[in-house]
């Protein structure tokens, strides 16, 4: 074999064997797992909670970073809502209600309870501000946590779309928690 080795790990208590490079390049085998499934299922429910929060600013809010920041991510969680529902299709797999996380139990990591979106929905000017920013932080950290926990799963996301799609969930909910943080930063006294 020219060249430097490639080895493909061992199953569990197996061990490691060289593979030729183009078997190594062959991506064909690589299909959506049922981890990958109930991912882009939760994730969907998890999307549509941020859409419903970002509802709430108008008339609640009078910044015009906190408007700016809702636009951003209405627009990309509702694009996204799309593109996990044609994904899901695309693989003859259920689409959920996007509202099912209202139901007991329907709850992803991050989301805000009816308590908490009631709170919300309470609240005006700063205070509304603050609690959405807080909400919406502990939201993103929850996406961040579904996707750690798909990725903990052996052969889960390594579909290249959704593979895609998490690696892009992941940086721009890091990026937005950042920005996030900041902003409520300058609504401390």
């Amino acid at each position: 074999m020219d060249g430097p080795q490639i080895l493909q790990p061992g199953s569990p208590g197996q061990p490691s064997r060289p593979i030729a490079a183009d078997r190594a390049a062959d991506l064909s085998g690589v299909g959506f797992t049922e981890a990958d499934v109930r991912f882009m299922q939760g994730m969907i429910g998890h999307h549509a909670q941020a859409v419903e929060m970002v509802a709430l600013l108008p008339g609640r809010s009078t910044s015009e970073a906190m408007r700016l920041l809702a636009r951003r991510i209405e627009v990309s969680q509702a694009d996204e809502i799309v593109m996990m529902q044609r994904w899901l299709s695309d693989r003859g797999q259920a689409l959920p209600d996007p509202h099912a996380h209202h139901a007991p139990g329907g709850l992803m990591p991050g989301m805000l309870s009816e308590e908490a979106m009631g709170r919300l929905k309470g609240a005006r000017g700063i205070e509304f501000d603050r609690l959405f920013l807080e909400g919406m932080i502990q939201h993103h950290v929850g996406a961040l946590t579904m996707v750690r926990d798909l990725f903990a799963v052996g052969g889960a996301g390594q579909e290249s779309e959704i593979f895609a799609f998490s690696a892009d969930v992941d940086a721009d909910q890091r990026m937005e928690i950042e920005r996030m943080g900041a902003m409520l930063q300058e609504l401390q006294p």
